[in-house]
């Protein structure tokens, strides 16, 4: 029977001689045909933008893929609010009430000094003395309350303002009654605030208050305590006018806090300061001190402000 011939694609091998070099592999026809038709191709200008801008294209379409596939972020819940709370509570240290309330009103605070002249003897010559007490403003056009008995019969008064700047001042109302005076500065500082003041209305013993002045000159210093009663009334122990309605307080207050506010642990003020209770010569507080409500003080000023 005779065989039907094989056919293979495959060239021959071509018979090689052993030291003879390895032939170079030849190309496909169909790629030897493609290669300058793909190598025009890419000469194109057209098609080298049209491959620029799939390739923008490209890029731009996985962004958004990638925006698509990202997971929205996690609504914070009241656990979240309350675990930051507690974090910060525990490892921040945060200022007391007290501290809060004296930097509300420090740069309302004053330092007041009166330079009294003091007569010696018919020989010896006349002396200068000095009172210092404190004031605090209550508008911001230099309008000072302190107490009376710090300013009376000063030939010279000069107020000290938070910032440093030193103004004289003059007396532009008294109210002896509640041994208050109103003064007026000359020299402003530019950025000049006013304390607030807040009605004595809703006070009652208990409520922690605070007390800031220049107790013996030093300061300005911050002493607190608690509203020991209200409507007291009070007789200096110079046989003085009986003053009625006071705030008694226990915050330490000293010679020179005279004048100075009392300060509610939100910061606004209820009362000035006016007198400690102080039976024996020494001048030294024993746990008693009286402010004059800022209602009384506040109207010597002409300013009714509840």
């Amino acid at each position: 029977m005779r065989r039907s011939a094989l056919y293979s694609r495959s060239s021959p091998a071509p018979v090689v001689a052993p030291d003879a070099p390895a032939p170079a592999p030849a190309l496909a026809p169909e790629r030897a045909r493609r290669r300058p038709h793909l190598g025009a191709a890419l000469r194109h200008p057209g098609a080298l933008w049209a491959a620029v801008l799939a390739l923008a294209l490209a890029l731009a379409l996985g962004l958004d893929l990638g925006a698509w596939r990202r997971p929205a972020p996690r609504q914070l819940t009241q656990k979240d609010i309350d675990d930051a709370v507690l974090h910060t509570a525990t490892h921040k240290v945060l200022p007391s009430a007290a501290a809060r309330a004296a930097a509300a009103v420090a740069p309302s605070l004053v330092r007041v000094e009166g330079v009294v002249e003091q007569k010696k003897g018919r020989k010896g010559p006349p002396e200068l003395g000095r009172g210092i007490g404190t004031g605090v403003v209550i508008i911001d056009n230099g309008t000072i309350l302190t107490n009376l008995h710090v300013v009376q019969g000063a030939e010279q008064i000069t107020v000290t303002f938070a910032d440093g700047t030193e103004s004289p001042a003059g007396i532009v109302n008294m109210q002896p009654e509640n041994d208050l005076a109103v003064l007026r500065a000359h020299k402003l500082p530019d950025d000049l605030q006013a304390a607030t003041m807040r009605s004595t209305g809703d006070l009652a013993p208990g409520d922690e208050v605070v007390a800031i002045g220049y107790p013996f000159g030093i300061g300005p210093s911050v002493s607190a305590g608690v509203v020991s009663g209200l409507g007291r009334g009070f007789r200096s122990p110079d046989g003085g006018q009986l003053m009625r309605n006071l705030i008694q307080f226990d915050a330490a207050a000293n010679p020179g806090n005279s004048g100075g506010p009392l300060v509610t642990m939100d910061g606004q003020v209820v009362g000035i300061v006016t007198a400690i209770l102080n039976p024996t010569p020494a001048r030294t507080f024993l746990g008693i001190g009286f402010a004059v409500p800022i209602e009384n003080a506040a109207a010597g000023a002409g300013q009714i402000p509840f």
